[in-house]
């Protein structure tokens, strides 16, 4: 007989620890040899990251299982540790499988047990203040503070490292990102966020929209847990109306996204019973399969042709805008909502009157339009210096090439014209938005090792929304670059006087551009040191490279010697 989970052996109401849910997988590994326990590299809690992999076929390399033209779904547990319905779950379900030998065929299923170690070791049963059970789990944030699912693209974690290598090496069709809810109560066990279908690739899309999706709904419906999109509500309560949510690739799913891989974050809610929360996610997550083996060949299709799509495509939408003048109904079951005085306060407060279900329709907006794009060039040329960019690039398979020897290059620059920060941190970073830049073409000195990475591969969403200053979730935005953003010389206004009178002598051009600028702006025209600096910001002592991003663009297809 097969073990039973920690979950199980607790009558339905704890979840398992890291150490016993790593010990009962090794146990199972070690019963049945269609299942494999890998690791990949290190957390920030000195753990690697665990892999289980179910092969029916016994096959456990990631490239022969692509050869043979097999899915691979990867399920991800625990990146909220205090959200641990998947990880129980996936104990169970993969446990049934082998016992009854229903291992899928044409479908490789990859799980990790849980992401965040490092939270699920700070166990308590009052970090989630507003959840009904289990009776302990895991933190948020991990041992270093980071919510991991934020840390997709900044990769401030060695979580996300080991993630990426997971995710890069078996490159999943499909991805489960496994959550709880917080916010309104209504009658669902379980919500849904699938990958947002106007950012997803259209050929992609389409599936997702008219197929998996609808699907899922109507098999969850018959196994007793009908299901609504997350309830990102736009008033207090859900009959306001719900928005789609835009996930940016710092979070799992806009990252899979990416890599033209459909992503989807469940969301149990908090509030219902844990053994409820639990059975929902188990029989979620056995749709997924049943789904995908029954169309893994048309899947495969799809990833196929949008990879191919990707490296030709020429424009990317780089920020989302959500279209509020267009909008769904969708019927709901909620409950009736209303105010009574606050035991705390005496102040009304929102209460949920759980006597007084109902079911009506509500808006959904769910429309989301490119309100920043750029055409790709030919390839961006990146300075040896800035190496945890390519790191970045290779564990993501980007192809990068290193120029053979020193040469000037014909390129488009990017100066960072303006931009806004937050006055807080978020997720250890003074995060830069609403980015401008002002591109000017100029020939450059680069050296041999010098990178180049050309825009023509599968990867290109991650070449572009990374290294694209004005995307969301660039590097530039997460302040890889914020060095440039400094003036490294500058100058004694006494001394810079009589230079600066110079120059405008011998420069009628300057001169008549500074009366200009004077003329339009009194507050300038008062001020003798701003004045100075516009003299010398226009003459050949203030450094070309404040403000410059590193990171060029090539755009006329010039033979580069490369190694």
């Amino acid at each position: 007989m097969a073990q039973q989970t920690p979950y199980e052996k607790s009558g339905k109401k704890e979840t398992t620890t890291y150490n016993d849910a790593i010990s009962y997988y090794k146990s199972l590994a070690k019963a049945y040899p269609q299942s494999k326990l890998l690791t990949y590299g290190s957390t920030d809690f000195g753990k690697p990251l665990h892999l289980l992999v179910l092969s029916r076929d016994k096959v456990f390399e990631p490239a022969a299982i692509r050869k043979s033209n097999k899915r691979i779904l990867l399920i991800n547990n625990g990146i909220h540790p205090g959200e641990p319905e998947g990880i129980d779950a996936s104990m169970m379900l993969a446990r049934d499988l082998l016992k009854a030998n229903k291992l899928p065929k044409d479908v490789v299923i990859c799980i990790i047990p849980i992401y965040n170690i490092d939270g699920s070791f700070n166990r308590t049963g009052t970090s989630r203040a507003n959840q009904n059970g289990p009776v302990a789990y895991g933190f948020r944030g991990n041992s270093k503070s980071l919510d991991l699912n934020r840390d997709f693209i900044k990769t401030d974690s060695k979580n996300s490292a080991a993630f990426q290598l997971i995710f890069n090496t078996w490159q999943p069709e499909i991805f489960v990102d496994t959550h709880t809810s917080n916010g309104a109560d209504y009658q669902y066990v379980m919500t849904l966020i699938p990958t947002q279908k106007d950012k997803l690739n259209h050929i992609l899309s389409g599936y997702l929209t008219k197929t998996l999706v609808p699907d899922l709904y109507k098999e969850m419906d018959k196994r007793g847990y009908p299901m609504i999109p997350y309830v990102n509500s736009i008033g207090e309560t859900p009959e306001t109306g719900i928005t789609g949510f835009i996930e940016s690739p710092r979070y799992s799913t806009g990252y899979t996204t990416l890599h033209n891989t459909i992503g989807f974050m469940p969301e149990t809610h908090m509030l219902k019973s844990y053994d409820l929360r639990v059975d929902a996610t188990y029989k979620l997550l056995q749709t997924y399969i049943d789904i995908v083996e029954r169309d893994a060949k048309v899947i495969g299709e799809n990833k196929h042709k949008a990879d191919e799509f990707v490296a030709i495509q020429k424009e990317f939408p780089l920020e989302w805008t959500l279209n509020k003048n267009e909008s769904d109904s969708i019927p709901f079951k909620g409950f009736e909502a209303g105010k009574k005085p606050s035991e705390i306060s005496g102040i009304n407060r929102l209460y949920y009157n759980r006597t007084k279900p109902f079911t009506k329709k509500i808006k959904e907006w769910n429309k989301f339009e490119p309100s920043v794009s750029v055409q790709k060039p030919i390839a961006y040329i990146i300075p040896k210096a800035w190496d945890k960019v390519i790191a970045l690039l290779k564990l993501n398979n980007v192809k990068v090439e290193q120029l053979k020897t020193d040469a000037k290059l014909k390129v488009e620059s990017y100066y960072i014209g303006d931009f806004k920060t937050g006055t807080r941190p978020y997720e250890g970073h003074y995060l830069h938005s609403a980015v401008k830049v002002n591109p000017v073409e100029q020939t450059l000195q680069y050296y041999a090792g010098d990178w180049v990475v050309y825009v023509n591969q599968f990867t290109n969403r991650y070449i572009v929304e990374t290294l694209e200053p004005q995307a969301t979730d660039s590097f530039f935005n997460w302040n890889f670059f914020d060095s440039i953003l400094d003036m490294k010389e500058h100058y004694s206004a006494y001394v810079f006087e009589d230079t600066a009178a110079e120059l405008l002598k011998k420069n009628p051009a300057l001169k008549a551009k500074l009366d200009e600028k004077k003329s339009v702006d009194s507050a300038f025209a008062k001020s003798a040191s701003a004045q100075l600096e516009f003299v010398y910001k226009n003459s050949d002592y203030y450094e070309k490279t404040h403000n410059r991003y590193p990171i060029s663009r090539l755009i006329a297809n010039t033979k580069l010697d490369l190694k």
